[in-house]
């Protein structure tokens, strides 16, 4: 007996897909990707492909077509049911079809299937798509071409019919035959500082004056992580506005017929010098049984959950004075800490801090939507707007429904999302922050969850941005229709892009326009003008086009289900007109011109997913079902990959972890911002609390303010890498120091530099 080898699916079959290639070609901070799924069918009878992956929810995916024994079929998208009907009259009538569908309940993924494939045929499937790329705190772009879905947890009564409920077979990642190849080329007018990848490559080519670079992906990609690029361009805050020339020959009232603009921004916002001191501010944390892997397939990487807890605990210390908060674990059930949210005071602090250090990852699986709606079903504090910060690195297949549920409260407050791991909905994370005027944040690799919750919590602090206001200073004739919404929060340091429709006659080509942003800080008004060009380039994508689309569409489109008829109507409108896919079209192509229909009976083959490392979520109590059968590029990196280059440096990797080690001896401090002197604040400085009290400047003196000084210079000698995660917590120091150390303040600083040794500017304790 012969025994089939290589790959096969659950039914001892030879898998049909055999490699994915994707070309990237990023220009400034817009990424147009073609990724080729290459299928053969080795079996004897014709065969039906299904393949579910990871797209991010930015993408305006605009075209589907396919090369079958030489011969391109150009797909047409069309509403969502009569693409599906199309499909299974062809099949069942012995046609080639090839569907592209975005799921019912989430925008991150997609269904590719491919129909009556013959014996010994080739298909190679292409989809095209573009995105905005966003713009990180130390000013790289980042772009994630996702490899990993993760497994979908499904919410109590959600919907039925997600291409995530499929059952799909389970193989060891090294088991996997079908390879991912990848080819980028990057180009900024204003140069090329360096690139940045957290997978190996095999070549990295600068050209011209580093104004353009050629990289390519190393052979072997394991499926185990998300390849993600950080590009840092040597000018990355200028404003800017493209106008991309309309489509020739479409209907007058067509998106696509006039030119489009996209208008980019970089606020100069001032920080605050009195940031707010009230709010109510509550973490809801994941305690889903996967927040017990590691963060990273590092040696020694953390695991998400202490990561988590080491979080919470710096947030904890860094909330301002008078302030309300509550924490919440979730995961198949949800726990709060207390029963409504409670004043910030040092017993509620200390509480809070037990009950933080017990945290596990034994929750079960990922149902969220019933946690929130605990959350908004309580009364809002007076005087404390609500502030919420979600960490999660689970799923659920109906991210639609939970986007609603924050969307309907989105004007009491602001959500600030985390999405940990590889594999996180962008859909899910993404779509909370933006419909309630948050922001969105991912960790992966060695990056810090700690970094990113606190600089969101600087962020919460600052006063709101009010009046924002976009107006047009255009020629006689010609007017600007906004396409995205109108702007209502913006937050210092972020980049802000609007979309607008330019109708009219278009003047000369030498004519210019202009637009402001205008808004109000603190009673001063602030604004920032463009000037650009009136003569619209040609794009024969239609990028501009294609992503003003897209931004339409997330405002209107809600999930195949929910949508309101009204806003179903446009998205219908734009979607066909645009081309650009929605949770109601579909990509459709119908093969008609083979010789004869296929002969035989079709069979169902779906695409195997690597197996997952997945041992820490138990069976469920409570909600829907875990459903572990989703598919993808990859799933989780639990599985022994091989390792990745550090992304952002081995010496800030070194920094993170004497700053974590340290940690518990740090905690010492006071919800007022001061420090005790301690044995452990001693073991942190290296030195006995005996040689400490005796060279306290000022005998009689309150140790807590020499304690202070000294935790606060330690801080700035050690950790300056790490600011960001302790810069909240020197604020309330220094407040407290002005406060409590008064008239000795200067004498204790100049000890205490002189005492550590310090390189610190003493300036640092200035008011």
């Amino acid at each position: 007996m012969v025994r089939p080898c290589g790959l096969l699916t659950d039914q001892k079959k030879p898998v049909p897909l055999k490699s994915i290639s994707v070309t990237l070609t990023i220009s400034e901070f817009v990424a147009g990707v073609s990724a080729t799924l290459n299928y053969e069918n080795e079996e004897k009878v014709p065969l039906e492909v299904v393949f579910v992956f990871p797209v991010d929810e930015d993408s305006a995916v605009y075209s589907f077509e396919a090369m079958v024994d030489g011969k391109k079929i150009v797909a047409e998208l069309q509403d969502k049911n009569e693409a599906r009907t199309s499909y299974e009259n062809a099949i069942s009538q012995g046609h080639q079809a090839f569907l592209l569908e975005e799921d019912d309940s989430s925008r991150d993924v997609f269904c590719c299937n491919l129909g009556n494939l013959p014996p010994g045929s080739k298909a190679a499937l292409s989809l095209k798509y573009v995105q905005e790329l966003p713009l990180e705190a130390d000013g790289a772009l980042r772009y994630v071409l996702p490899a990993v879905l993760n497994p979908r947890y499904q919410l109590s009564g959600g919907p039925e019919g997600s291409c995530l409920t499929m059952k799909t077979p389970v193989v060891p990642v090294e088991d996997l035959s079908y390879t991912l190849s990848m080819d980028a080329t990057i180009t900024s007018q204003h140069g090329i500082e360096r690139v940045q990848c957290n997978c190996p490559l095999s070549a990295t080519e600068y050209l011209g004056d580093k104004t353009s670079a050629q990289i390519s992906l190393a052979d072997g990609h394991k499926f185990d992580r998300d390849v993600e690029l950080l590009i840092y361009y040597r000018e990355v805050h200028t404003p800017s506005v493209a106008v991309e020339m309309g489509k020739p020959a479409t209907k007058p009232d067509c998106l696509m017929g006039d030119p489009s603009a996209m208008v980019s921004f970089y606020p100069n916002i001032p920080e605050a010098q009195s940031p707010i001191t009230c709010g109510e501010f509550i973490f809801l944390m994941d305690r889903s049984g996967s927040m017990g892997c590691p963060m990273s397939n590092q040696d020694k990487s953390q695991l998400r959950i202490e990561a988590a807890k080491e979080t919470l605990i710096w947030l904890l210390k860094s909330l301002p004075i008078g302030c309300y908060f509550n924490i919440y674990g979730f995961g198949s059930s949800y726990e709060a800490f207390f029963q409504n949210s409670v004043k910030y005071t040092q017993d509620t602090m200390e509480e809070a801090l037990r009950r933080v250090k017990l945290m596990q990852a034994d929750l079960g699986g990922t149902e969220i939507l019933a946690p929130l709606k605990n959350i908004y079903s309580a009364a809002s504090i007076p005087g404390h707007p609500l502030q919420l910060f979600v960490f999660t690195d689970g799923e659920v297949d109906d991210t639609f429904s939970v986007i609603r549920e924050v969307k309907s409260n989105g004007l009491r407050h602001r959500c600030f999302s985390f999405g940990i791991g590889e594999g996180a909905s962008t859909s899910l994370i993404k779509g909370i922050a933006r419909v309630s005027g948050g922001t969105a944040e991912f960790i992966t690799g060695e990056e810090r969850m700690q970094s990113k919750a606190l600089r969101a919590l600087k962020r919460s602090l600052q006063p709101v941005v009010e009046d924002v206001s976009l107006g047009w200073n255009l020629p006689p004739g010609l007017a600007a229709k906004m396409l995205s919404p109108e702007p209502t929060v913006i937050f210092r340091g972020q980049r802000l892009i609007i979309y607008a429709q330019l109708t009219g006659k278009m003047p000369p080509a030498e004519s210019t326009g202009e637009v402001c942003l205008k808004y109000t800080l603190q009673g001063k008004s602030f604004e920032n003008k463009v000037i650009f060009s009136l003569q619209p380039k040609f794009d024969a994508n239609f990028t501009v086009h294609r992503l003003a689309a897209k931004s339409f569409l997330q405002t209107k489109d809600m999930g195949f289900t929910d949508t309101p008829a009204n806003d179903k109507k446009d998205v219908l409108k734009v979607s066909i007109e645009c081309g650009v896919i929605s949770s109601h079209t579909a990509f459709i192509a119908i093969n008609k011109d083979l010789n004869k229909p296929v002969q035989g009976p079709l069979v169902h083959r779906d695409i195997p997913r690597p197996a997952l490392c997945y041992s820490a979520i138990p069976a469920l109590a409570g909600g829907g079902p875990a459903n572990h059968s989703a598919l993808g590029f990859g799933l989780m990196k639990c599985m022994s990959p091989a390792k990745p280059r550090p992304l952002r440096g081995g010496a800030l990797a070194m920094a993170s972890a004497h700053f974590s080690i340290n940690l518990t001896n740090l905690e010492t401090n006071h919800t007022d911002g001061s420090w005790c002197l301690s044995e452990g604040l001693a073991v942190v400085l290296g030195m006995s609390l005996e040689d400490i009290l005796a060279a306290l400047p000022i005998k009689g003196a309150d140790s807590s303010g020499w304690a202070t000084v000294l935790a606060v210079l330690w801080l700035h000698d050690n950790c300056k890498d790490m600011k960001c995660e302790w810069e909240l917590l020197e604020r309330k120091a220094v407040a407290w120091i002005h406060t409590h150390a008064g008239s000795v303040m200067h004498a204790l600083v100049k000890a205490a530099v002189d005492f550590l040794k310090s390189s610190a500017d003493p300036a640092i304790f200035a008011p």
